[in-house]
């Protein structure tokens, strides 16, 4: 009877997977249009068919667009469980978020989010004991949430708050003004701003801006002549003065700050997205010209305050792993520098002089340590955090005790705390309610060898009691550039993955941040390829140590990170059976010519030196795709208004792939509209967006999720 009763169970099991589980959905893709475009680099003809595809705004690659996302959505409709992941995810999304609250003159401010509104909203708080009221709720902007509130910035005397905005999540800004203490917005509007900072004097604040692009070119165009001005309160942009530019040189960024005193404006002029000049006006001296502190791109310079004509800066000058330094005037002598917090074994992150001391973060094998020092240098105390995680945006005053900061990690919601420096003591001030059992999973951080023996760092979470036997699905993420590191975080949608018994890899490439500026470059120009053979060593482990196998196996990554997903599928696409890259710099020979891309060519280097083109050549993406091949199950996805990774890098990727990949992947894109590089994304897109990743990737590794 007992034997019966199983066998019943057995085919009820048998026939409810034989239900839900449906054939491979076939796939019918548009035919894109091929041009006849060759370029020549030193000799080598390379074929450039869909050239077209870079003309963002004609109706040509409009009507591409639609008709790939046509395809796309389609095929994402027909997954059986779509919903239920959207379901699912809506469902853990609907908690309320906090932000780090920070403190401007008697006011502190908050971010706050109620679980499901599109952008988080700003409050103002007079002291810590009142009621919060809400000071600016870009939720109003637009109807659909795409008008995003960025940086916001409160002057010295906390009279003002300038903030900034920007439309469907391009880079390009637009400054206003409010008053504080009324909550009155002002008649001041800034526009054409990018890549900026807002420094405030008195009456008025230092920006940068670009001059107003050529109509059509907004999204797309070179972005040259980066200049300074000072906007003051009350006057139109028109009359804004000119402080700083430099006519010599049309593709160098420049970004200022002021000092908390107002007594000194520092200018950061740089050629790339690491190392940076670092010049200082004293604005207490009335037509005082700028003076060069530290010349040249090889090395950071960060000015973090002054203690009255002495700078403090934090740099990684003889010091890769960075140190803290004090330079004096005549501030031009770097032999005179005096050195306050010598380098150390871990990597030195960000330095905030508080209550009269000093407060450190540091980061030890891809996590969080913090340290209070004396203002000459000596450590006094180790600031406790919960564990291996990551700390984020201390916030304190030059003169006060109480700072607050957030903490998360892999099964750990970011969680705010309220941190006490004379008794060194930290409290849980906000803390997340979430429909999420975190003891119910684990995270172990391994060091595997890559290609050449260089020991890399890798994060591996997943639930407990997983059998390692090549049967469970895994997701590899990577980014491995622009000396960025990757640390723990908390991520609503990765718990799709992970509550379907996925197992999550992060692993920490040369290229990033990790170890400092050595680890950096291990990864860039000449080096670029270590980048790629840590990831692909990473997957190889997974799969030696049994997590995973190359039919279970997925692979992720954006913006740079979405290159290396390129990369690593045309250079391996046997190892893995679904590709993810996103925004990625994926036309390694024209990434220059585009908005900002100029300025990557410090990590990747650019096909217009000899040598880097043969490099480059070898591992660029889009140059990579080979006839006949059959490549694992990919969705690109891009947005129409990035302006930082421009979308013909994954329009040329995609037509090309299409054209030229074998077999039954599916090779699609998906294209956002109203959205950007990532950055201001409403909820309602990140829930949309989110949903589709993980529908596309259980189902194309053939998992059936227990909603």
């Amino acid at each position: 009877m007992k034997k019966s009763l199983f066998f019943i169970a057995f085919l009820s099991i048998i026939f409810v997977y034989s239900f839900i589980k449906i054939e491979k959905i076939k796939v019918e893709y548009p035919k894109t249009k091929k041009v006849e475009q060759v370029d020549n680099y030193f000799g080598t003809n390379v074929s450039d068919p869909y050239r077209w595809l870079e003309n963002d705004t004609s109706a040509e690659t409009a009507e591409w667009v639609k008709a790939q996302n046509k395809v796309t959505f389609g095929y994402l409709e027909q997954i059986p469980f779509r919903e239920k992941i959207k379901q699912r995810l809506t469902k853990i999304w609907n908690f309320p978020k906090y932000g780090v609250p920070f403190k401007e003159g008697n006011y502190y401010f908050f971010y706050k989010n109620n679980g499901m509104q599109n952008q988080s909203v700003l409050y103002i708080q007079d002291g810590l004991e009142n009621e919060p009221k809400v000071f600016l709720d870009p939720n109003t902007f637009s109807k659909d949430g795409t008008i995003a509130l960025g940086d916001v910035q409160a002057s010295h005397d906390s009279k003002y708050m300038a903030y900034t905005t920007s439309v469907g999540g391009s880079d390009w800004n637009e400054i206003n003004v409010m008053e504080i203490a009324t909550g009155k917005k002002l008649d001041d509007q800034i526009k054409w701003v990018k890549f900026s900072g807002i420094a405030w004097k008195k009456d008025g604040f230092y920006y940068s801006r670009y001059d107003e692009p050529k109509k059509g070119g907004e999204l797309s165009g070179k972005n040259e002549f980066h200049k300074v001005y000072f906007h003051k309160i009350g006057n139109p942009q028109s009359s804004d003065k000119l402080i700083y530019e430099n006519s010599k040189y049309p593709l160098r960024n420049y970004s200022v700050s002021t000092s908390e005193d107002e007594t000194f404006l520092f200018l950061y002029e740089s050629e790339g997205t690491s190392g940076n000049s670092l010049y200082l006006k004293e604005l207490s001296k009335p037509n005082s010209s700028f003076i060069l502190v530290a010349k040249g791109f090889e090395n950071e310079y960060s000015a973090i305050d002054n203690n009255g004509d002495k700078i403090i800066i934090m740099t990684n000058h003889n010091a890769p792993k960075n140190k803290l330094i004090v330079v004096s005037a005549p501030y031009t002598d770097n032999t005179k520098w005096e050195t306050i917090i010598p380098e150390q074994n871990d990597v030195l992150q960000s330095v905030i002089p508080m209550g009269g001391k000093i407060i450190t973060q540091y980061m030890k094998d891809a996590s969080s340590r913090a340290y209070v020092y004396e203002m000459n240098g000596n450590k006094i105390n180790e600031i406790q955090l919960p564990g291996i995680g990551t700390l984020g945006g201390m916030s304190g005053k030059k003169n006060d005790n109480i700072a607050f900061y957030a903490y998360t990690s892999f099964t750990f919601p970011t969680t705010i705390y309220k941190y006490d420096l004379k008794n060194n003591k930290s409290e849980i001030y906000k803390k997340p309610d979430i429909d999420f059992k975190a003891d119910e999973y684990e995270t172990k951080q391994i060091f595997y060898q890559s290609i050449d023996g260089t020991s890399i760092p890798m994060f591996i979470i997943h639930k407990k009691g997983i059998k390692l036997d090549g049967n469970n699905p895994a997701m590899l993420y990577g980014y491995g550039g622009f000396n960025i590191s990757l640390t723990p975080s908390f991520s609503l949608s990765r718990l799709i993955f992970l509550e379907n018994g996925g197992v999550y890899a992060i692993a920490n490439l040369r290229g990033g941040g990790e170890y400092g500026e050595e680890w950096h470059k291990a990864g860039t120009k000449l080096n670029k390829q270590n980048v790629f053979d840590d990831f692909i060593a990473a997957a190889e482990y997974l799969i030696k140590e049994k997590y995973t196998s190359s039919k279970k196996l997925a692979i992720s990554g954006g913006s740079n990170g979405g290159l290396l997903v390129g990369a690593c599928m045309t250079q391996r696409p046997d190892l893995f059976k679904v590709a993810m890259p996103a925004v990625g710099v994926m036309d390694m020979l024209r990434f220059h010519k585009f908005t900002i891309g100029w300025a990557w060519t410090g990590d990747y280097g650019s096909s217009d030196d000899q040598t880097m083109f043969n490099y480059i050549y070898k591992y660029s993406p889009l140059h990579n795709i080979k006839e006949g091949v059959n490549y694992p199950a990919t969705m690109v996805t891009t947005a129409d208004h990035d302006d930082r990774v421009v979308p013909a890098h994954s329009f040329k990727f995609i037509s090309t792939l299409q054209e030229k990949h074998k077999g039954e992947n599916p090779v699609l894109i998906r294209i956002e509209t109203m959205a950007g590089h990532g950055a201001g994304k409403p909820t309602s897109k990140q829930i949309d967006e989110a949903s589709d990743f993980w529908s596309f990737v259980l189902y194309n590794l053939d998992v059936n999720p227990i909603y």
